[in-house]
């Protein structure tokens, strides 16, 4: 069981001759490592960091915890808006930051295989020196791991041509809690042998083990100059129409994003670059391939007969490139409340439709940006960065939340529930499948060690 009184700390003196310097345990080196990007709050100091450089020094620090009972808390690069990485008081963080070798690109089979602490883009560029790219596409992956966005079953840019990140992934190595290592999945395209444990772990936000290796899926660059396009309408519900007809078209984007007016005034007074605020909402996108400027004309054309005001296509990522740069906007703004509601892409319309009611009636303004393709939509309040004011903001939040469920949506499309959301988790998920998954959790981390508390 956890040791009950983190005020009488665990001895570290075996875990320090067996780390090394790879164990930090100065309390000023150890608090950058104890909090992640997101509104948790921190309650305590860890005792020290493991700064793991191979599975062998993850096998050590769980071993040890297990024995000690101490909890441990995974940190990739700490861009999580969920409070998964926090770190627990009297606990361990295990940091997986200087992991960063990509040990493989396998042209022939388009698979690639590295360490958890790979930077997304970083794998993304050195794919396409080969002629492929690593699919998922976060609007952070310039800056987020490929271990965080498996651990969190990130989405992107790219989802509503290539799903999220459980699809591009085929093969896992982990790290359970009392230190033992397991190998799932193969490098095959087919494996139906034993249980589907690669997608279990995908997404398990380090509650049942730490993944210290991964086998990826490629795929090949699409042939031809990608076209970005821009669509602009005066209403919000307007631009949800346009895109469920646009992803139930016949001409597919690889990328669909939408960002409201307060979402694009948010962006340009940040980093201005000559975008127009439209009066509802903005839709921007990609196309790729040999008729990719063909593509953008199609779906520019059906924005028009479905209200958009104003169109453009470019041949550079400069759209698109405002979209990435929400998150920083909002941070730049103090705006930190937010959540990642996702809904049938049917829904979209309603659903914007509903959050300007929530915002009205909570007299709180809301920007909302989208992975609108896939129905993934990020709602931030607008609201002071006090006690009283995160407090509203919240609860704007739980009603958008709560819309989403009855809309046939989800609590979280891809940032996952970590400590921030878990309160959630019983608006979406019965009391069985609650049994379930704790069942699980019991089966692989019988201590309670990894990420207590959080996720399930």
């Amino acid at each position: 069981m956890l040791n009950p009184r983190f005020d009488e700390q665990p001895d570290i003196s075996e875990l320090q001759a067996a780390l090394t310097t790879r164990l930090v345990s100065d309390p000023q080196l150890v608090a950058p490592y104890a909090r992640d990007t997101s509104r948790a709050v921190a309650t305590g100091a860890p005792i020290a960091v493991v700064l793991a450089e191979s599975t062998a020094d993850v096998s050590t620090a769980l071993a040890w915890a297990t024995r000690a009972g101490v909890p441990v808390s995974v940190r990739g690069a700490g861009t999580g808006l969920a409070g998964g990485a926090m770190g627990y008081d009297g606990g361990l963080v295990v940091s997986l930051e200087r992991m960063t070798a990509i040990l493989d690109i396998d042209v022939d089979n388009r698979l690639a295989t590295v360490q958890p602490g790979v930077i997304t883009a970083t794998l993304d560029a050195t794919a396409r020196e080969h002629g492929l790219f690593f699919p998922p596409d976060p609007a952070s992956a310039r800056i987020s791991t490929v271990g965080g966005n498996i651990a969190t079953n990130a989405g992107g840019l790219r989802c509503v041509a290539h799903g999220v990140t459980t699809d591009s992934v085929a093969a896992l190595e982990v790290v359970l809690a009392d230190g033992r290592v397991m190998r799932t999945g193969a490098r095959t395209r087919k494996n139906v042998v034993g249980y589907d444990l690669t997608r279990l772990f995908v997404g398990s936000e380090g509650t049942l083990g730490i993944i210290t290796q991964a086998i990826v899926r490629l795929k090949p660059v699409a042939p031809g100059s990608p076209r970005s396009f821009r669509a602009s309408f005066s209403s919000l519900e307007d631009a949800g129409l346009a895109v469920t007809a646009i992803v139930n078209g016949p001409t597919q984007p690889e990328v669909l994003e939408l960002m409201d007016s307060l979402s694009v005034e948010i962006i340009e007074s940040f980093h201005p670059s000559g975008l127009e605020v439209p009066a509802g909402a903005m839709l921007v996108g990609q196309t790729v391939g040999l008729d990719a400027e063909t593509k953008a004309e199609d779906i520019t054309t059906l924005c028009r007969t479905l209200g958009a005001d104003d169109t453009e296509i470019s041949e550079t990522d400069a759209l698109l490139e405002a979209r990435r740069l929400s998150n920083p906007a909002l941070n730049a703004r103090g705006l930190k409340i937010s959540c990642d509601v996702g809904v049938p892409v049917a829904a979209l319309a309603r659903m914007f439709h509903g959050v300007a009611e929530v915002s009205a009636a909570h007299s709180k303004r809301v920007s909302t940006v989208a992975h609108a393709g896939d129905g993934n939509l990020h709602c931030t309040v607008e609201s002071p960065d006090t006690p009283t004011g995160i407090s509203e903001a919240d609860a704007v939040i739980d009603d958008i939340t709560r819309l989403a469920l009855s809309l046939g949506g989800t609590i979280s499309g891809e940032h996952g529930i970590g400590s921030v959301k878990r309160h959630e988790l019983g608006w979406q998920l019965d009391e069985v499948a609650l049994d379930v998954q704790r069942s699980i959790k019991a089966a692989l981390d019988p201590g309670g060690i990894l990420t207590p508390d959080r996720a399930i």
